[in-house]
């Protein structure tokens, strides 16, 4: 057993370069897991900057000097932001809020339904488990109710946390676009010399990363546009709110759509009961789905898509077990990063004897 752990270590880690590339990594995951708290602020930066990258180099080829470049997009993207906040925050809160009042009308239209279940099926006459399922259920619910407004309240204390991110992040997004370059320099300056297997994984990552980023943005947008738009025309309670969780839920592949399936099947059944609206429904946020999955996400993430569904969901597992929702957005490229590293590490295998003729 030695003798072959010894001989697969020997395959892989001959190399000095190898070696390097694994105590890069093993170095940034122990930062990111004992210290991603406070270097928070850095990380939503960096993937601020990511997405920002692509205007920025876009009006350099316009000839406009890269500080400039980089004021005007940073204001741009404000701009789009704070529009954003104070467009889609009001809506979706009012929705939240009726939503909240609503619940007690549903739980009474569930016992309604549940009372005339003898009625229309003799056969299922005993319904005390079903009762008491539903009980339990209106006690989680209202627990949860409790729980939301003492996170409420106790949110309150983070504001403040929230104000320092507000000022540091757009700071940290400027130097970090500005001087790229420079600070590019001053990583290499502490890395390993022997590092030229991590210099090809960089190369390769750093591109996926900044489409995958782009990209993600790109699909919650398109997701969440005409996922509005289908709510609206069918006239759905709550379509802002609905339309935003649908179009947050791609953060997490396969999951996520799976979850947020249950919130709009359930707001359509209440609304329109078992008619054929309710079935119209079901079916348009199918094809959204459906065309999410199977054109979209192709030709966001070409490179992507190879890997296996299993190896998706088990990364989102693993990493969102370890860094929370950065684990869970970056997922796919953290999967992809153990996939290339993985080929990138030499694998000398020992060639057979010559057999004498």
């Amino acid at each position: 057993m030695f003798e072959l752990v010894s001989r697969w270590y020997k395959r892989r880690f001959s190399d000095p370069h190898a070696v390097s590339l694994v105590a890069i990594l093993f170095f940034g995951f122990i930062t990111i897991y004992f210290f991603g708290h406070l270097i928070a602020p850095l990380l939503v930066a960096i993937v601020l900057a990511y997405l920002l990258e692509w205007p920025v180099i876009q009006l350099c080829r316009m000839k406009i000097p890269r500080t400039l470049a980089v004021i005007l997009v940073i204001m741009l993207f404000t701009g789009l932001m704070l529009l954003a906040v104070f467009g889609l925050v009001p809506t979706i809160w009012q929705q939240i809020v009726n939503l909240i009042n609503d619940i007690p009308n549903m739980y009474n239209g569930l016992q309604k339904f549940i009372a005339m279940i003898p009625e229309r099926y003799p056969e299922l006459a005993n319904l005390q488990i079903v009762e008491s399922i539903v009980t339990n259920a209106k006690n989680k619910a209202l627990g949860m109710g409790e729980s939301v407004v003492k996170g409420s309240l106790a949110s309150l204390v983070s504001i403040a946390t929230l104000a320092v991110y507000l000022i540091l992040v757009p700071l940290l997004v400027f130097f970090l676009l500005k001087d790229k370059q420079e600070m590019l320099g001053m990583v290499r300056g502490v890395l390993p010399r022997n590092r030229k297997l991590a210099n090809k994984v960089w190369h390769e990552m750093n591109q996926q990363i900044s489409n995958y980023i782009r990209g993600k943005v790109l699909e919650i947008l398109i997701v969440g546009s005409v996922s509005y738009v289908t709510f609206a025309i069918l006239d759905l309670r709550y379509s802002v709110l609905l339309a935003v969780a649908v179009g947050l839920s791609v953060l997490i592949p396969y999951i996520g759509a799976a979850a947020v399936t249950v919130p709009v099947a359930v707001v359509g059944l209440f609304q329109w009961g078992m008619t054929p609206q309710f079935y119209y429904l079901l079916i348009a946020y199918g094809i959204i789905q459906a065309l999410d999955g199977n054109v979209l996400v192709p030709v966001l993430f070409s490179e992507a898509v190879n890997l296996h569904p299993v190896a998706i969901i088990v990364s989102v597992l693993v990493f969102g077990g370890l860094w929370g929702f950065w684990g869970v957005f970056f997922a796919i490229p953290l999967a992809t990063l153990v996939k290339a590293v993985w080929n990138a590490l030499p694998s000398t295998e020992e060639e057979p004897p010559e057999q004498l003729s």
